[in-house]
């Protein structure tokens, strides 16, 4: 008599195998259990931090949209520019500067101090050195970042902004280190992303945060939220403070 069952068996298990490696390979973690793979967004990279994908970076191609005549309207950068109140000899970081569309805004502004345009795409920072010279202007640095290090000198910085890239980070944690050892006591970040929490405001998803995400992520890393600046039309514009 043909035993069926040890067949079937050998069946069963493999099936059970390959059910197993294709949840591994949808979702898993990584070796320091900071980061979550695992299938999303089709915006997304397939890779999470805290609950939150995080999105594919916007490369140079698109700066033209950057640029585009109707950003001031549309996002009030005047105001957000106010929000920050530089001060002459304050040294600041736009990190994720991309074309220096908020670059060339705060340079005059720190007349006696200066402004680190940090972008990891050197075609961004080819532009900015394109206009650089153009309008000769002599306190703006050029500074190419990595993925996992802004490659900022170590308490530097009085403020860091951000403006629509930290949800691009494919580090975020590893960022937020490099930001906080380059920000000096006390050192502020102004954090400008999409609003999560308003659906009018017309940007994909995962290129928009929550007050209630951002102050999770940055909290964990040795920031603390002290103020929510809410005068921009479609942005937060967050301000956290290094905390030693």
């Amino acid at each position: 008599m043909i035993d069926v069952m040890k067949p079937l068996y050998t069946l069963l298990l493999l099936a059970a195998l390959l059910s197993l490696g294709s949840c591994q390979a949808q979702e898993k973690q990584t070796k320091d259990k900071t980061y979550t793979l695992k299938s999303g967004d089709p915006n997304g990279i397939g890779k999470w931090y805290m609950g939150r994908e995080i999105a594919h970076v916007m490369g140079y191609q698109g700066m033209a949209w950057l640029e585009r005549s109707e950003r001031e309207q549309e996002e009030e950068t005047a105001q957000l520019i106010e929000n920050m109140q530089i001060q002459a000899d304050d040294v600041i970081a736009d990190i994720g500067a991309v074309s220096g569309y908020h670059v060339f805004k705060i340079a005059p502004l720190t007349s006696s101090g200066k402004v680190y345009a940090v972008d990891i795409q050197q075609e961004m920072l080819d532009a900015i050195a394109d206009k650089q010279e153009a309008l000769d202007v002599e306190n703006i640095e050029r500074i190419k970042g990595e993925e996992q290090s802004t490659n900022l000198p170590t308490n530097s910085v009085d403020k860091v902004l951000m403006v629509d890239v930290y949800h691009e980070f494919s580090y975020p944690k590893e960022m937020l280190a490099s930001i906080h050892s380059a920000l000096k006591p006390k050192g502020k970040i102004f954090l400008i992303e999409y609003r999560m929490e308003d659906p009018k405001v017309p940007i994909k998803r995962l290129h928009k945060m929550s007050e209630k995400q951002a102050v999770k992520e940055f909290e964990a890393n040795g920031f603390l939220l002290v103020e929510n600046i809410d005068n921009l039309p479609w942005q937060h514009c967050l301000v956290f403070e290094k905390q030693n």
